[in-house]
């Protein structure tokens, strides 16, 4: 807990379309290659200019709880013996430990953004960035447990977007293979979201895969076109949240661009062993968002003995928590 309260104070224009790149460009030019594509990104996904093409409707492809809107044109089974190896949470965990955990890690996020009683939603709440100072700290397993854990809900469907995309992990763990996803939707204009979502036979989850990897994807991740293509899925469901797998921070530079877009922050930091000065340089980077959940992951449980190990979780600017131990994250 100290490491967290330490941590804690230190806290259009209409669409145009781009003029045609003349034959043999990309060889001679790829800067102007690199500038058109993501020129015609934006124009694709200009709010109010784009029309979403459908894939034929399919029982098994329908939102379970919501209007029978295609969600998409993929199907996949999450691998979940390879979870529960992880240690990670599944659908049947039921009251486990870990499973208990998690309520108290989602239950402020989920009120956050969709509100409760008197307290009003913040400001882009369903949108919730999992990152962490460096590599290792366990924020992709955090991302998936909050997913899964997030999906059981009554009234709530999940979007788990692998946002790691120098480093991607979500597919191997989860077992899912995919060709094209995020950079992908925002380099090529033709190809639309429903063509890369994978619908999971968990239940209210689907995920949107990292995509194929690209020199300048940071540039394209401060386009326009990421800008209203996180309008676009954040504002096309009510009662869906998504969660962002992100690079560390102190790692890449993509981290920060895409905190600009988030309601919330769930920021992991490894006990025992991610320095405080990490810590303090990774929070200056995601200073502008007022939401910034901690959570201590891996710390030596003080009530139990074997192999468990603790966590901690509170806001850095106020507002709810909640305590508990995890079991063997990775």
């Amino acid at each position: 807990m100290s490491i967290i309260e330490r941590a804690a104070g230190k806290l259009g224009k209409p669409a145009q379309t781009p003029p045609p790149v003349p034959q043999g460009v990309a060889d001679r030019e790829e800067g102007r290659l690199i500038e058109a594509a993501i020129e015609r990104a934006e124009a694709s996904f200009e709010l109010g200019s784009r029309t979403q093409r459908r894939a034929p409707a399919a029982p098994s492809m329908l939102d379970e709880d919501g209007p029978a809107t295609i969600i998409g044109s993929q199907q996949g089974m999450v691998d979940l013996d390879r979870l529960r190896q992880m240690g990670a949470l599944t659908p049947d965990a039921g009251r486990s430990k870990l499973a208990e955990e998690y309520r108290l890690i989602k239950r402020p996020l989920l009120v956050n953004a969709f509100g409760h009683g008197n307290a009003a939603p913040i400001e882009n709440g369903n949108l919730i960035m999992v990152t962490s100072s460096l590599p290792g700290e366990g924020k992709s397993f955090t991302a998936i447990n909050l997913a899964i854990s997030m999906a059981t809900e009554l009234e709530n469907t999940v979007l788990l977007i692998d946002a790691d995309v120098a480093k991607s992990s979500i597919m191997r763990y989860l077992g899912l293979r995919a060709d094209k996803g995020l950079l992908d939707v925002l380099r090529d204009p033709s190809l639309q979201l429903p063509d890369v979502l994978i619908k999971t036979d968990i239940a209210k989850l689907t995920v949107l895969p990292a995509g194929q990897s690209f020199t300048h994807a940071t540039e394209l991740l401060a386009s326009s076109a990421m800008r209203n293509f996180v309008r676009d899925i954040a504002t096309r469901y009510h009662d869906r949240i998504i969660i962002f797998d992100c690079p560390p921070l102190l790692a890449t530079s993509e981290a920060s661009v895409l905190a600009t877009y988030m309601g919330q922050i769930v920021f992991v930091v490894e006990a025992e062993r991610t320095p405080q000065e990490a810590i303090r340089d990774a929070l200056a980077h995601i200073g502008d968002c007022e939401h910034v959940g901690l959570l201590l992951n891996k710390a030596p449980a003080r009530s139990i003995g074997g192999d468990y190990y603790g966590y901690g979780y509170g806001y850095g600017y106020g507002g709810y928590g909640g305590y508990g131990e995890q079991k063997k994250p990775q």
